[in-house]
């Protein structure tokens, strides 16, 4: 019993070392945007708008190629608590290949967005200058893909500082870059939008560079070069076998929040600026949860590859309960301060009402959004990934979405009644997931064949 106890208490310790730095990366990819934003908005209120409308579609366009890259953390992570040194090298030269090649849909995707914006009916300005914005980010990303795979190779094995020194770095450069290139400081061009989409490029080569440099070392030990491996066409299909679903499953949730948002502007901008600052605190929270997730990845993944299935479920609960754990905190703080959290943002009294109000209901699905992001984290190390997305497809679009509409507007019940909508549809998410993970990990699961 005290022997069980232990190596509980060592796990939760483990995973969460391993979980705050990853939580710190994810925090540096949204300051990245955040730093961005604050430009722009010094620049022209146009510059913003565009900026903001092109980032969110190259993003939508990068999550569903990085999440599918993600097909690599279940299978270099079953593969290093196995030892398999060349069974690595053979699945990060494949990683880097696939990121190669999807960087070709991504940017003819993000070539010309013009027509869809135009569709949308954005004012012809704001679409010229978001088109040209996008258009300019394309530099970027094969760099972010292929930082995105040396990242999972060395997470594969713990090795996470790299990472985050390279993204603090990052964010350096791209902080620099944007007030020379957007304001034409240190006798830059001033390219306003433009400007702010080449730092951004920049910095995702520069980023890629420090990881590059700063990871080699702990990359070595299975590292052999390219070979035969990295074109091996039935591997290269199961990679997108196993990592297709994920970045559905991410881009699904993506979609919802956007639709949320699209909605909540239908009930006017008070609404939606109270939107805004309810949702970005909720982000910030979500940033912790989603590092416990990739430790999760980790360390049950580590774990089946050497096949020990007690030290599987051990880490599965241990993650499940820190994540729970944290966004209860979280829960706490938006619960018991709302008024105040709100009044960071914003000293009009309209919007922080609206703010103040959701902020409650965010309370209420902090708990299920913490358990439903780690435990895709746990079936995610056991390469289980499909009903994941069909989860999220069921949970946040079939259920959460209709239950915000009907709520907010066939009820009346406005904001909230949105806010009800989401709360819905992460529980509904959260409950599958967990359930999952019971049926899963109650029996031996077999390492992902070579």
């Amino acid at each position: 019993m005290l022997t069980g106890r232990r190596d509980f208490r060592d796990e939760i310790r483990a995973s969460a070392r391993l979980a705050l730095p990853v939580a710190g990366v994810q925090l540096g990819f949204m300051l990245m945007g955040t730093v961005d934003t604050a430009m722009l908005g010094h620049f022209s209120a146009e510059a913003l708008a565009a900026g903001a409308i092109g980032n969110v579609l190259a993003y939508t366009l990068l999550l569903l190629a990085s999440g599918t890259l993600a097909a690599l953390d279940p299978l270099m992570t079953q593969a290093h608590g196995a030892g398999d040194w060349p069974e690595m090298n053979g699945h990060l030269q494949r990683g880097l290949v696939l990121a190669a090649v999807l960087t070709v849909p991504v940017s003819l995707g993000m070539l010309d967005i013009s027509p869809l914006l135009k569709l949308l009916g954005e004012p012809p300005g704001v679409a010229v200058s978001a088109a040209a914005y996008t258009r300019y980010l394309i530099w970027g990303n094969l760099p972010l893909l292929l930082y995105t795979v040396l990242r999972q190779g060395l997470q594969a094995m713990s090795v996470v500082r790299p990472t985050l020194a390279a993204i603090v770095f990052g964010n350096v450069v791209n902080a620099l870059a944007n007030y020379a290139l957007v304001f034409g400081h240190w006798g830059a061009p001033r390219l306003g939008v433009v400007g702010s989409a080449c730092a951004t490029s920049l910095s995702r080569w520069m980023t890629f560079a420090w990881l590059l440099l700063a990871g080699r070392r702990a990359l070595s030990v299975f590292w052999r070069g390219f070979t035969a491996e990295a074109f091996a066409v039935r591997r290269l299909l199961r990679l997108l076998r196993i990592g297709l679903p994920i970045g559905l499953h991410q881009s699904i949730e993506l979609s919802f929040f956007l639709a949320i948002a699209l909605l909540m502007g239908r009930l006017g901008t008070i609404a939606l600026a109270g939107h805004q600052i309810a949702i970005n605190l909720a982000s910030l929270s979500f940033m912790v949860p989603l590092g416990i997730s990739g430790a999760a990845t980790t360390r049950v993944g580590n774990a089946i590859g050497r096949g020990d299935m007690a030290a599987a479920r051990r880490a599965a609960v241990a993650c499940l309960g820190l994540g729970a754990g944290v966004m209860t905190l979280f829960a706490a703080a938006f619960a018991l301060a709302p008024r105040f959290l709100s009044g960071l943002y914003t000293h009009e009294a309209a919007v922080i009402a609206v703010a103040s109000a959701l902020l409650p209901i965010a309370a209420v699905f902090q708990v299920f959004d913490g358990t439903q992001v780690v435990g895709a984290g746990v079936l995610r190390g056991v390469a289980d990934t499909t009903l994941p997305a069909a989860s999220a497809l069921l949970g946040f679009l079939l259920i959460g979405l209709p239950a915000s509409w009907g709520l907010a507007f066939a009820a009346g019940w406005g904001p909230s009644g949105l806010w009800w909508g989401i709360t819905l549809g992460i529980a509904v998410v959260a409950t599958l997931l967990v359930a999952r993970i019971a049926f899963r990990l109650r029996r031996h699961v077999t390492r992902v064949a070579g």
